[in-house]
């Protein structure tokens, strides 16, 4: 399969003479720096610097659609309509659903590049399509093994809103989290995240040699929690884990387990990121 629909998607429409800078000035995205044919993943924050609503953004039509989880579009439309203020801004609720196209077929696909996947070097295209009335479990179970796959978080699969930072799901590797632009809600606390380096909870990929358990599932290695199981796809899956922890771990050769499953953890390739070894490990 390389086109999947999703149902669990929804779009909004943001118009306007201020919609740009509107957007601009509450989320970690660069929104002037969105080219028109690219989507881009962000998140619009708490004052504490955490992940309220996640989505993606593309131009369309001399406005903004804003994809985001279908179960949040309602709550997301009215936290932005609260923020508009006096701003010549619209938000519509799309009547829409979305569908992904990628590898060889997306060449010639309608849509805008999903910019985050191209980081991993997967060609993905995202579409407006016509509301889906039910979900199709083999196309959200082949869209969630390519998530894996790049190394792509998705709200309620592999995190919980207001429970992570955006470092934590590297949206600051994946061109969704600015440092070079203006302030929005929640950029100090990110911000001095980056430059204190003090990042420890990162996104990985998870690998065994029979299915995973199920999401949810705390991983563990000499008795210490590293974190919990997201997306599970058969042998494949993401998680959170506290960084300092699994270096601790590989260094002292214990084994990381899922429940009692054995498992390795992979830092995305594609972020260049390693996991620290030698160093003692902070308060949780």
């Amino acid at each position: 399969m390389t086109t999947a629909t999703l149902f669990t998607r929804r779009l909004i429409r943001i118009d306007g003479a201020d919609a740009q800078s509107f957007l601009q000035g509450i989320v970690t995205t660069d929104i002037d720096g969105l080219a028109e044919g690219e989507a881009r993943p962000g998140a619009l924050l708490t004052p504490q610097g955490k992940i309220l609503f996640d989505f993606i953004i593309w131009r369309a039509d001399g406005g903004f659609l804003v994809e985001c989880d279908q179960a949040l579009s309602e709550a997301f439309l009215r936290r932005l309509t609260m923020y508009r203020l006096r701003a010549a801004v619209t938000i519509t609720q799309e009547e829409a659903s979305v569908s992904v196209t990628w590898g060889e077929a997306a060449d010639s696909a309608a849509g805008v590049t999903d910019m985050a996947f191209a980081k991993a070097g997967l060609l993905l295209k995202r579409a407006p399509i016509a509301l889906v009335e039910a979900a199709d479990a083999e196309s959200e179970a082949a869209y969630d093994a390519l998530r894996i796959e790049a190394g792509l978080a998705q709200s309620a699969k592999d995190y919980a809103l207001q429970d992570a930072f955006p470092h934590d799901i590297l949206l600051d590797l994946d061109g969704g989290l600015s440092f070079r632009k203006g302030c929005y809600v929640g950029q100090e606390v990110v911000s001095r995240m980056q430059h204190r380096g003090t990042a420890r909870r990162r996104l990985v990929k998870v690998t065994a040699t029979t299915d995973l358990p199920a999401t949810g599932t705390e991983l563990f290695a000499g008795g210490k929690p590293l974190g919990t199981l997201g997306t599970v796809v058969g042998g494949q899956g993401l998680a959170i884990v506290r960084t300092d922890r699994v270096g601790d771990a590989l260094s002292s050769d214990l084994p990381i387990l899922a429940g009692d499953v054995a498992v390795d953890l992979a830092l995305p390739a594609w972020t260049g990121l390693s996991f620290p070894t030698g160093a003692a490990e902070a308060d949780a």
